[in-house]
């Protein structure tokens, strides 16, 4: 299987009524648990960094973007690659000029922090540039919480705001506050699904969920019901790689080599992507 677009994912799934799964990598075991986790699911998958897994590798995207087009490459399901939460511009601006040889689908481009008009101008500035290399491009209206470490609900998305926005800006996606936080470890968030389905009423593109590890599985089938096309899934990884590393040097505390807790982590991974994708995509 080659390596896959992440526009061609979600028009995938858009076309069948359902969603893509898209899943944060902070390192390489967990791109290659992603990834193990998709097949065992037989379901396709994105592969996203975040502009903060960026700064986490001292600001070079390039090695792990490598990694995860090699591990994409070699899958047997459809894999794209994308940027997330991408707010220095110069990091956005490298990423797009650089897209094409590192294999690099998508973008989201985060101004959301901003007031209306400075998102509006420099999320159509970036989607033009993104578009110059083909890359498909996510945004955000409404303000989704839980970035700062606040489980606040954030500022929701109204439905005839982000219909002019989207007009306005030209992205190909849009990420919607509607009730989901960022960065919560239990699965509580309610969200407000007669919201979605008035948001995707009225805008002509797919709609995101971001902060999805804090929303029940019910509810997220519910959501994609409701006209969610792509789902971001990040903390739950990383709760279920962590507690794996723990138990296992809890288990033994004269482990040193790291071989011995990353592989369980990896595997932790692997059975979190293959779980979620089964819930949340089977009909």
């Amino acid at each position: 299987m080659t390596l896959a677009a992440t526009g061609a994912l979600v028009d995938a799934a858009a076309g069948d009524g359902g969603a893509v799964l898209a899943f944060n990598v902070i390192g390489l075991e967990h791109a290659e648990g992603i990834v193990a986790g998709l097949e065992s699911a037989g379901t396709p998958g994105i592969l996203q960094i975040s502009e903060n897994a960026v700064r986490h590798r001292g600001g070079l995207h390039g090695p792990l973007v490598a990694a995860c087009r090699e591990l994409a490459a070699a899958s047997s399901c459809s894999v794209s690659i994308h940027l997330d939460h991408v707010q220095d511009a110069d990091l956005a601006q490298t990423v797009i000029d650089e897209a094409r040889q590192r294999g690099t689908s998508s973008i989201m481009v985060d101004a959301a922090h901003l007031d209306y008009d400075d998102n509006v101008r420099t999320t159509a500035a970036f989607a033009h540039e993104a578009h110059g290399a083909s890359l498909w491009v996510e945004a955000e209206l409404g303000e989704i919480g839980g970035k700062d470490g606040a489980h606040a609900p954030g500022v929701r998305t109204d439905p005839r705001e982000a219909a002019s926005f989207v007009a306005s800006t030209g992205v190909d996606g849009l990420a919607v506050a509607v009730g989901s936080s960022h960065a919560m470890t239990s699965a509580t968030a309610q969200l407000d699904l007669d919201l979605i389905g008035r948001i995707a009423a009225v805008v002509p593109v797919p709609l995101v969920l971001h902060g999805s590890s804090g929303v029940p599985i019910e509810t997220l089938r519910a959501a994609v019901a409701r006209g969610i096309r792509k789902i971001n899934i990040g903390t739950a990884l990383n709760v279920d790689f962590t507690r794996r590393v723990r138990e296992t040097l809890n288990a033994d505390p004269a482990v040193t080599d790291p071989r011995t807790y990353l592989a369980p982590a990896r595997d932790a991974v692997a059975e979190s992507v293959a779980g979620v994708s089964t819930s949340v995509l089977s009909r």
